[in-house]
């Protein structure tokens, strides 16, 4: 029991190790990526247009000197200056900063979907690159294997229980076993780089795998409500809340807008004069109340803020059965890969009873190469199959983690 619980143990922390060292992976890669880097910049520019609308109109100063000085009873009027400022409806700024944080959440939300899909590329890279890895150390043993063959085939043309043929065909099976180790250490490399330029890295730097993964014997549980909380659903709902404000802001812009003002126009004194405001400046306070009469425009954008909402509407329905169905087939496929995995432990096992038998007939002396070569053969596809079902299991749960945030 006690050694049932310490293998128990040591599992559970290779598999959070595991864990841990693909988090990590994804954790450099939301740091390093330039995708990421940009929509955090977008970000940062919506939430910019907060501060950017949070302004009044400009102030209007003008001056004008009279060539021609009109006379008054008062005096002669000299030049004018008049400076204004027109004002929003009440509340018109802060239905603009609304509206632009309105925005800048949408942007936010961006940054969420964006980190998922980086997510899921790397674990997806990443279980590529621990499965070509792992199908290379099947190859070396294989290729072992055939060469403890190869060794008891020499053995018996000694003795002449067996033919040159049969060692040259023992040959060439371990040839062609290093030529598809050959190419899966190519196709390693690229794929090297491909994660690399993931985290935004060299190209060149060793990734570190973990040497061996297992479908474990339950699979995690999770709940389908969580698929309503992906980023690109909720991303709908902040456009959504986005039109809203926008129709809000306007409501206020059609609202009149006020103006406040001052003209000043200095007078000269007249000569020889003695009267009671000889040579008085005027000074004339103004209020301008501009009126959209002509509302056309408003009317207009308040019908497509309306249409935008149910265009809104409908692209999260259709979002959610696309979700919907991607979750259901990731579902599917992770069962099927169980399956399989399961088929090929129990075809692998029977694979391996079979080669007990050949070495016990070698021992009677009636060893067939051609059986070794079939079965050798039957063995390295059982265990590659079993590898498939591996990364596929964890591709597929990967993808489970994207929708619903596992």
């Amino acid at each position: 029991m006690k050694n049932i619980i310490i293998i128990v143990c040591l599992l559970l922390v290779s598999a959070f190790a595991k864990a841990q060292e693909l988090q990590s992976y994804i954790q450099e890669a939301e740091a390093n990526n330039p995708d990421i880097q940009a929509y955090e910049l977008r970000y940062n520019i919506a939430r910019e247009k907060v501060s950017e609308v949070n302004t009044l109109p400009n102030t209007t100063i003008s001056a004008g000197y009279f060539v021609s000085e009109p006379e008054t009873r008062t005096g002669a009027q000299r030049a004018r200056f008049s400076i204004s400022q027109m004002l929003p409806w009440f509340g018109t700024i802060t239905a603009r900063e609304n509206y632009a944080s309105s925005m800048a959440e949408t942007e936010f939300v961006e940054i969420a979907i964006a980190k998922r899909k980086l997510a899921l590329s790397v674990a997806q890279s990443y279980y590529t690159l621990y499965a070509n890895k792992a199908k290379q150390n099947v190859l070396d043993d294989n290729i072992q294997l055939l060469k403890t063959y190869e060794r008891l085939a020499l053995t018996s043309v000694e003795v002449g229980k067996a033919s040159a043929v049969d060692v040259l065909r023992l040959q060439i099976r371990q040839n062609e076993l290093q030529q598809q180790k050959e190419v899966l250490q190519e196709e390693y490399l690229a794929e090297q780089t491909v994660f690399n330029n993931l985290l935004n890295r060299e190209e060149d730097i060793v990734v570190d795998v973990v040497p061996e993964m297992m479908i474990p014997s339950e699979d995690p549980v999770f709940s389908d409500e969580g698929l309503s909380l992906n980023p690109e659903l909720l991303k709908y709902d902040k456009l959504y809340k986005s039109v809203e404000q926008s129709e809000l802001l306007n409501q206020k812009e059609s609202a009149p807008n006020l103006g406040f003002g001052l003209d000043y126009v200095p007078v000269a004194e007249r000569p020889a004069m003695n009267f009671n405001d000889n040579g008085k400046d005027i000074v004339m306070p103004m209020v301008t109340l501009s009126i959209p009469i002509f509302n056309n425009k408003y009317s207009s954008v308040s019908k497509q803020n309306k249409l935008r909402q149910q265009e809104i509407e409908s692209q999260k329905n259709e979002r959610l059965n696309t979700l919907e169905t991607a979750f259901a087939k990731a579902k599917s496929q992770r069962n099927q890969a169980r399956i399989k995995f399961n088929t090929q432990e129990k075809n692998l096992k029977q694979a391996k009873d079979a080669e007990e038998i050949l070495i016990k007939n070698y021992e009677t002396g009636t060893i067939d190469f051609n059986d070794v070569l079939d079965i050798q053969e039957l063995q390295l596809k059982f265990q590659i199959n079993q590898i498939v079902s591996v990364q596929m299991y964890y591709v597929q749960s990967a993808v489970i983690n994207y929708l619903i945030n596992q």
